[in-house]
């Protein structure tokens, strides 16, 4: 059935014009409030977003907007899901929090389920990804230990290894194993006792690998470093270096787990599992829920008292989570996440023919980065100007990461609003000519590998 287009509200005149003009220049009081009460730990646009539905956000102006950020990976499910939506009104009506003194329906069930997509034994949940890998380096800090250590003194076995280009959180415990320096620095002195392993580079890793680290810390592909997925060949000498030296490999899968990638967990592509699983974004459909997966190796040196939560885990958020997870499963959506992930790379290189700024493509399923030889913000703000949100990291690469539930219809959409953006947008400073660039070492040779 065709639908009769509505017709364009008609420009107000006259007094009634004037009034509309002055209504729209006054600042919104919500920005200002921002402005003035809120810490300036952010780059906001100017905008307020109202709601979102589906693939698609509104402004409080009602513009529309097509997500293909996905609130940083978070909203895999889109917006205002209808399974997701019905059982937040009904746990809200129920219990929104207990103590983690008691059990409750969901922790459990929601355990197995996560045991089962992993192969992993045991889960802790948190609030989240950040504190997931300060609770993994408490495990790793707690299996390093011997009974001969004496207690509040460091053991032997107590240091970190991490990749440099790596990003693990905002706390003080994760900013000390990520390698960016903005992130670290400005926070000196940070957690001692970590080294950073040139990308992708087995040979550093090996020279540097020794018996005083408890474990390693790896994104399985690196977000915001600017989505580069970890080699074969670097993820196998990895296990098997920490298997020798006694030390756990933690995956942090914060942002490339939970379906991301076509898989329920982007290490699942390799022959060997990670002694530790960190989760996050997704995992509750946009409530704030991370988990710590783990064998029952590790799980067995743990006792009453040693880690805790208060909010980690409450029943509306498991619940929600277990909601997530069965719709992924229900609707067939790695699937979808794989297909679609296909057209919009094979979209992305017909337009890097046409557009001799383009790098490279990089990633995996709906995870994928375009770097830019250009300065990438101009062109994040030239899509928001045309109704698609993206966004830059690490200056030169564009991050796509567009919900699970993304159509071809949609792909097409995005391909469209973006062969536009990336002809219409002033191009800034060459990588070459800057100075900088977001490329770790040895990660280009090893994207092409």
């Amino acid at each position: 059935m065709s639908r009769t287009p509505k017709k364009a509200p008609k420009s107000p005149s006259g007094q009634e014009g004037k009034q509309f003009a002055a209504a729209a220049s006054r600042p919104d009081p919500r920005l200002l409030d921002a402005e003035k009460f809120l810490l300036p730990t952010y780059k906001r646009q100017p905008v307020v977003m109202s709601h979102g539905r589906g693939a698609y956000v509104f402004d409080s102006q009602g513009k529309k907007y097509l997500d293909f950020l996905g609130g940083i990976a978070v909203n895999a499910l889109g917006h205002a899901h209808p399974r997701v939506v019905k059982v937040i009104r009904r746990e809200a009506a129920r219990a929104i929090h207990l103590s983690n003194l008691y059990h409750h329906a969901f922790q459990g069930p929601l355990g197995r389920k996560l045991a089962k997509w992993s192969g992993m034994d045991r889960v802790f949940f948190a609030n989240s990804g950040t504190e997931t890998i300060d609770g993994a380096m408490k495990l790793a800090r707690l299996l390093g230990r011997k009974p001969e250590d004496p207690i509040g003194t460091p053991a032997k076995k107590h240091r970190f290894l991490a990749l440099q280009n790596s990003f693990h959180g905002r706390t003080l415990g994760a900013i000390s194993v990520t390698a960016t320096e903005k992130y670290r620095l400005p926070f000196a002195p940070v957690v001692p006792g970590v080294e950073f392993v040139r990308f992708n580079d087995a040979a550093d890793l090996e020279a540097k690998f020794d018996d005083t680290f408890c474990a390693i810390l790896v994104e399985t592909i690196q977000g915001e470093g600017g989505i580069y997925p970890i080699s074969a060949a670097f993820w196998n000498r990895a296990r098997a270096l920490a298997t020798e030296h006694g030390a756990l490999l933690i995956a942090d899968e914060i942002q490339c787990g939970l379906g991301r990638t076509g898989r329920y967990f982007a290490y699942q592509k390799f022959a060997s599992k990670p002694d530790i699983v960190l989760v996050a974004k997704p995992l509750a459909g946009g409530l704030p829920l991370g988990a710590i997966l783990t064998t029952d190796a590790v799980a067995s040196r743990v006792s009453p008292g040693m880690h805790g939560t208060t909010f980690g885990g409450g029943p509306l958020a498991c619940a929600v989570a277990l909601e997530f997870l069965s719709v992924v499963e229900d609707e067939k959506l790695l699937e979808n996440v794989r297909e679609r992930g296909e057209e919009l790379r094979d979209g992305l290189s017909k337009l890097a023919s046409q557009f001799d700024f383009i790098r490279e493509i990089r990633g995996e399923g709906l995870m994928l980065g375009i770097e830019l030889s250009v300065e990438g913000a101009p062109f994040v703000a030239e899509a928001m100007e045309r109704g698609l949100l993206i966004n830059c990291t690490h200056d030169f690469t564009l991050r796509l990461l567009p919900p699970f539930i993304i159509t071809r219809a949609q792909v097409r959409e995005f391909l469209k609003l973006f062969e536009i953006v990336l002809a219409k947008t002033p191009r800034q400073a060459p990588a070459a000519d800057s100075g900088k660039s977001g490329v770790p070492q040895g990660a280009a040779a090893a994207a092409r590998g």
